[in-house]
């Protein structure tokens, strides 16, 4: 690697992704878990009669995590193929073991069920993010769920919410993220030992036809993974859409966080919610007063790519021929790996952001308290039906009310005057005073505090309890 920064170097490497994630798909964490499928191979072979030696197993043992990663690199350049030349390098330091090692297996048993074995503890490590993330929007929901703002459809004023409301619906998508990682997790399994081409006939040649035998060592080394069972059928690698599933489940993951980034960059733009701002940080290079809410956008530019990379999923699981073809090869190397260190970055940024929102209570009533004369005009509608009126009648008053009084807003640039024309409009049979009067906030949320609240206490908190100890503390970020 150049030292003198002339080299490309991922963002995820030395910007986004956390050092557990990195780990994870590092090559010393790969080529150990091959050598340790080595071992686990000799173990269940040796259990099942096969002439191999505890000394042998031993050996191999002792070397688990010793790479010579140069020795595997030289021998790569000569035989130009992976796991040839890390068998070689293992052997080298393992020269009572060379005979057995790998023995019956086709590349993809160290190479399918290393990435197995990557794609659980990161799934692991990206629910744990997501629960952390549920257990800060879980706070702050509580904490606003009675906090009454202007909600849009449209992007347009419609009716009032509250702001806890609103981050039930960010919890919500978040939840629905949890059980797609969670079937991911559950229907994981591994390749197990299936052979060249998946009929298992190298290993039915070493147990001299014993099926039952063949079976067993499936079933062992799946068993000795962490698994129940190996995958019940397969060609020379696992069904490439175990890969595509996963891959859609961070893709939704990047949906959601997607759908927060964005309403915290339009509240923002109305001053009402803004992420956290730190006293030094700067804005703008030219526009010394900006607060620009670059978290969040850094947040939706990653997560478009997240979604994106979906694709290379489905494109992989549909490409390979028959049996197999190694074009999955290059980009499982890409997608899963960037992927994985995508979705990390994404959900430690959302912890960051969720973590220090910033409401500003009073622009947000000033904002609704703006839009609630025009807002109320339906409980207007509903009393005045109720003291003897003609609704249908009362509904074309009130359209042509609201229309002059918002006419008069954007073409004068000057308050709504929509009560004092419906008070002064005998057919409401109300004053200013009783109308004004009425304009509370709170009485136009309907059931959302209650809403939240219920949210809370009968869907997050049991899922929260369920997974107590399911957490890990997002990493600082560099911003």
């Amino acid at each position: 690697m150049p030292t003198d920064a002339s080299g490309y170097l991922s963002p995820f490497s030395t910007r986004y992704a956390s050092p557990e994630m990195q780990h994870l798909f590092s090559a010393r964490n790969k080529f150990s878990l091959w050598r340790k499928l080595w071992i686990i191979l000799a173990e269940s072979e040796q259990a099942l009669g096969l002439p191999i030696t505890d000394g042998q197993i031993a050996e191999m043992r002792a070397h688990q995590d010793d790479i010579d990663f140069a020795a595997a690199e030289a021998y790569e350049k000569k035989l130009r193929h992976d796991v040839m030349a890390h068998i070689h390098a293992f052997g080298d330091q393992c020269p009572a073991a060379r005979p057995i090692i790998h023995l019956g297996a086709t590349s993809c048993y160290v190479g399918d069920n290393a990435d197995v074995l990557i794609l659980r503890d990161a799934l692991r490590l990206v629910r744990a993010r997501l629960l952390s993330v549920i257990r800060v929007l879980r706070n702050f929901a509580e904490k606003y769920a009675g906090t009454p703002a202007l909600a849009y459809t449209h992007f347009q004023a419609a009716q009032p919410t509250t702001v806890g409301k609103r981050a039930a619906l960010w919890l919500n998508d978040l939840t629905l993220d949890l059980e797609e990682i969670d079937f991911c997790l559950h229907t994981l399994r591994p390749l197990g030992c299936k052979g060249a081409t998946g009929t298992q006939a190298s290993f039915l040649e070493l147990f001299h036809g014993d099926y039952e035998k063949v079976k067993a060592l499936d079933a062992l080394i799946a068993q000795k993974m962490g698994f129940d069972s190996a995958v019940p059928v397969s060609g020379q690698t696992y069904s490439r859409k175990m890969d595509s599933r996963i891959l859609c489940a961070l893709s939704g993951i990047a949906q959601s966080a997607h759908k927060f980034a964005n309403d915290i960059r339009l509240l923002a733009h109305d001053r009402e919610i803004e992420e956290p701002f730190e006293d030094s940080q700067v804005g703008s290079s030219a526009m010394a007063f900006k607060r620009n809410p670059m978290r969040c956008e850094r947040m939706t530019g990653l997560c478009r790519f997240l979604m994106a990379n979906a694709q290379n999923g489905a494109m992989t699981a549909a490409e390979q021929w028959l049996e197999r073809t190694l074009d999955d090869s290059a980009n499982r190397r890409l997608s899963l790996a960037e992927g994985f260190l995508c979705c990390d970055a994404v959900l430690s940024l959302y912890f960051n952001i969720a973590s220090g929102l910033q409401v500003y209570e009073k622009v947000t009533e000033s904002r609704l308290r703006e839009a609630l004369p025009f807002l109320a005009t339906e409980n207007i509608l509903m009393d005045a039906v109720e003291k003897g009126g003609d609704r249908q009648a009362l509904h074309e008053r009130l359209r042509v009310h609201s229309m002059a009084a918002a006419a008069k807003i954007k073409q004068e640039g000057r308050e709504s005057d929509l009560i004092d024309r419906i008070a002064a409009d005998p057919a409401f049979r109300t004053d200013g005073d009783a109308l004004r009067a009425a304009l509370e906030p709170g009485r136009y949320i309907g059931c959302a505090k209650m809403q939240t609240e219920d949210y809370l206490r009968s869907v997050i908190d049991p899922l929260l309890q369920k997974y107590e100890t399911e957490t890990v503390q997002p990493p600082e970020i560099t911003l």
